[in-house]
């Protein structure tokens, strides 16, 4: 399922492509963040169990997204898009690390991290807290989420409404880039990768 979730969003991406054209000031595709006193770090646990925070990438970047696994539709194009342009960089690609950050931590286990997060990519990490540490989180990297369980139907089986660009921060650790959803390709991801890299 995962598989024509990926095919699917790569389909999708040049008609996204055709919005948003216009480059930033320092001629990347998304938008510039370099300097904001937000997305300073974060302090969750991987699908593997293990503790994690923004300094444990170091040396890489990083594409950050936050969303869940039962989503419909904007966490697997997203998630398919990071997966793509990684794969587009070739070699450079091991020095791209995807995350992606659950709102929805009661339903989201480790384990539904592992299988979800990985048929992206095998290198791509879930990453989880408490719901206390989620908000948290959000707060800080100025995440929308708000989970709709008054209108989910059967018990278990709710929609999250949730922010849905992607933030990248350079080999330093240091927010870079907001990638919205509005005007997001492979293609572009790719090139903003590729000039963070160079830089």
């Amino acid at each position: 399922m995962r598989r024509r979730w990926l095919l699917a969003a790569i389909a999708v991406t040049p008609v996204l492509a055709a919005c948003g054209r216009q480059k930033s000031r320092a001629g990347f595709n998304a938008t510039d963040i370099t300097g904001v006193d937000w997305a300073r770090g974060f302090e969750l646990t991987d699908h593997h169990g293990q503790r994690r925070t923004l300094e444990d990438f170091r040396g890489k970047l990083v594409m950050l997204f936050f969303g869940y696994t039962s989503c419909p539709d904007a966490c697997p194009l997203a998630l398919a898009e990071m997966a793509e342009a990684v794969r587009r960089l070739g070699s450079q690609g091991a020095q791209v690390q995807g995350l992606f950050v659950t709102v929805d931590p009661q339903r989201d286990t480790a384990k539904v991290l592992s299988s979800y997060v990985t048929a992206f990519h095998p290198t791509f990490l879930g990453l989880r807290g408490t719901p206390e540490q989620t908000e948290h989180v959000a707060k800080e990297f100025k995440i929308h989420y708000r989970a709709d369980k008054a209108h989910g139907g059967h018990e278990g089986h709710y929609m999250v409404d949730h922010s849905t660009g992607i933030l990248v921060f350079d080999t330093r650790g240091q927010p870079r880039l907001y990638v919205s959803q509005n005007g997001r390709s492979v293609e572009r991801i790719a090139e903003d990768l590729e000039r963070l890299l160079a830089s």
